[in-house]
Formats: structure tokens, C-alpha cells, sequence
């Protein structure tokens, strides 16, 4: 089941980001950060009670740029579509509010490709998205992840 988060979902959305986090595919957020952000995330649940199985968030960074970001996915529930679904909401929330550039930096080119996204230079979207990436180790000079956009 596809809902938007709840402030009950926090401490999961917290442990799953982390725990992603420790394997290098996204970075670490805080509760804090979580609570201050909670409307931006959708979830996915393995039935009507739970487990959280799947997580996404569409943040909004300018009147016409938002960001697909924390998509993540259990292991064990990969493949069955629940990341795809999380990512055609936060587009369907960002259409809604009229945002129609839509970008996401990624190690899931291939994933991301599929859902009409295409590859652009990092130095092409505003500064103002670094906010999140000075907080990496990877930053500025070893950043590996993939700069997407979907135009619409």
C-alpha cells in the first residue's frame, strides 16, 4: 500500500535511510531532519499495517525544480515495481503543484532511465540543490553520483 508518510513513520524512515546509508547508496538524515521533511516522503507498505517496505521524497527547491530523493527499497521487495510506483507519486505530487523539472542525483542511472529521466552535467542545475552534498565525504571532488532530469 502507496501512502504519503505519517509522523509515526519517522523512526522507520529513519532507520531505512541509515541503513542504506551504510551501504554507500544514499546519505545519512537525522530525526530531525526527517520530522522537518516528513511531508515531503511517500511510503510503501508490505500490506494495510506495515511493514515500511519501500521510501521516497519529492523536495522542493524552487518555484520550478524539485528533487526525487531517499528512493529506497528493502532488499527482499526489489523488482516487484514498489520503487517505481514511489517515484510516479512524488512526480504526480510535483506535477500537481506545478513543478515540471524534476531532477535526481543517483547511483540508479538505469532505473531512472526507464522513468524518462536523462543524464545532464552536474554544473547545470542551481547551486542552491548543493545544500544536501556538503554534508558527504564525496564532496566536492570525488562525487560519483548521476545527475538526472525529467522535463515536462
Amino acid at each position: 500500500m502507496l501512502r504519503k508518510a505519517k509522523v509515526s513513520d519517522v523512526k522507520e524512515i529513519h532507520r531505512l535511510i541509515n541503513l542504506s546509508s551504510s551501504k554507500g547508496e544514499m546519505l545519512p538524515r537525522s530525526l530531525m531532519d526527517i520530522y522537518g521533511s516528513l511531508r515531503d516522503f511517500f511510503v510503501y507498505l508490505d500490506d494495510d499495517e506495515g511493514p515500511i517496505v519501500g521510501l521516497c521524497a519529492m523536495h522542493i527547491f524552487w518555484e520550478n525544480l524539485a528533487e526525487i530523493r531517499s528512493l529506497y527499497v528493502v532488499d527482499e521487495f526489489r523488482g516487484r515495481g514498489i520503487g517505481t510506483r514511489l517515484v510516479e507519486a512524488c512526480i504526480s505530487e510535483a506535477i500537481t503543484l506545478d513543478l515540471l523539472r524534476i531532477f535526481t542525483l543517483t547511483y540508479q542511472d538505469t532505473f531512472f532511465s526507464t522513468m524518462e529521466f536523462e543524464e545532464v552535467d552536474k554544473s547545470t542545475l542551481p547551486e542552491k540543490i548543493w545544500s544536501d552534498c556538503f554534508k558527504c565525504p564525496k564532496y566536492p571532488d570525488y562525487c560519483d553520483e548521476i545527475a538526472m532530469i525529467r522535463l515536462f
